[in-house]
């Protein structure tokens, strides 16, 4: 926790201890079902929640906003931004079952009124538009575009303009060049956010349609 409160010092102390619980919520259903590496859960804080954060340094989402957790898998990087932002509603969405009961046990551990989950596909979500889509380590680029770009709503209301945010890492160059032509890409180096060597060579990209 003093990782994450040493990035974020505005934070009160619902939300303090809303993230801090999740060490324990993390582990107890870790047990039950593999939604995180059973090697890497004492890493949860520096890997998988602050990593998830790293959003948040990008973009402040408005009261009000709908952002979409596409391929969540246990709930990152949607729960850990529930937190942060508690008058976004945020839809947590996977394909896995299992998974997505992890999301809704912790979130309602949490008292997470403004997260929504859902056991579906990309291509199964009908009828709804949001300001975000979101995603962390699931697919391409050129595939979350694919998957997003019908659920990315026209009305704009922040100064960063409706998209997908993805957290990437690696040869990231390499999916934003095999991208439909048109679209448009920022590339935020995370350590320039976060100086842990853990976060070298891993980005928050932002894609406009």
């Amino acid at each position: 926790m003093e990782l994450i409160k040493r990035y974020f010092d505005d934070l009160t102390d619902k939300q303090l201890d809303q993230l801090a619980a999740l060490g324990t919520l993390y582990r107890e259903w870790n047990e039950k079902i593999n939604v995180i590496s059973r090697k890497d859960i004492d890493n949860l804080y520096l890997h998988h929640i602050l990593h998830s954060l790293a959003i948040a340094k990008v973009i402040s989402f408005l009261p009000g906003s709908q952002v979409l957790d596409l391929g969540t898998g246990g709930g990152l990087p949607g729960i850990p931004l529930a937190i942060l932002f508690p008058e976004v509603t945020f839809s947590l969405v996977d394909g896995t079952r299992k998974k997505i009961t992890v999301v809704e046990e912790i979130a309602t551990s949490l008292a997470l009124k403004n997260v929504h989950a859902q056991a579906a596909r990309a291509e199964e979500i009908k009828g709804r538009r949001f300001d975000f889509v979101l995603s962390r380590g699931v697919t391409t680029l050129s595939q979350l575009s694919e998957w997003s770009f019908r659920l990315i709503r026209e009305e704009q209301r922040h100064v960063l303009p409706n998209g997908l945010i993805a957290l990437k890492g690696g040869q990231v160059s390499k999916e934003i060049k095999a991208l439909p032509r048109g679209s448009y890409t920022e590339l935020y180096p995370i350590t320039d956010f976060f100086s842990e060597p853990y976060f070298e060579e891993k980005y928050v990209v932002y894609v406009q349609y």
